[in-house]
């Protein structure tokens, strides 16, 4: 249990968001994620799935004992865009899309 628990510290830090940040996003509350967080408790697979996604990684990665970095190996701010992307509602994100869109032409 210590290891997830150690894991998610680790993948927050590496994305630089908060507990109570992938709490908001994973649709937990604080408390009840400072539970996993502490390794007081272990989530439940469809928990531990929501959490993943918010972390931009696999629970595999969240429960696994390596000592490799944790999720993909992209910089940094392409990690913390997905893993903000994975959280948001349809029509938020096809705003999202439109707007980097509109950035990516720019740059051409």
């Amino acid at each position: 249990m210590q290891l997830f628990a150690t894991n998610l510290r680790k993948r927050a830090e590496e994305l630089g968001i908060s507990n109570a940040e992938v709490a908001r996003r994973a649709g937990l509350s604080e408390r009840r994620y400072g539970n996993y967080v502490s390794g007081r408790r272990e989530p439940d697979l469809t928990t531990l799935v929501r959490i993943a996604a918010v972390l931009a990684t696999t629970p595999n990665d969240l429960l696994s004992g390596d000592n490799a970095p944790i999720g993909r190996q992209d910089n940094v701010a392409r990690q913390r865009a997905i893993a903000a992307l994975a959280v948001l509602p349809d029509d938020d994100l096809e705003r999202v899309a439109v707007m980097v869109e509109a950035l990516a032409t720019r740059r051409i």
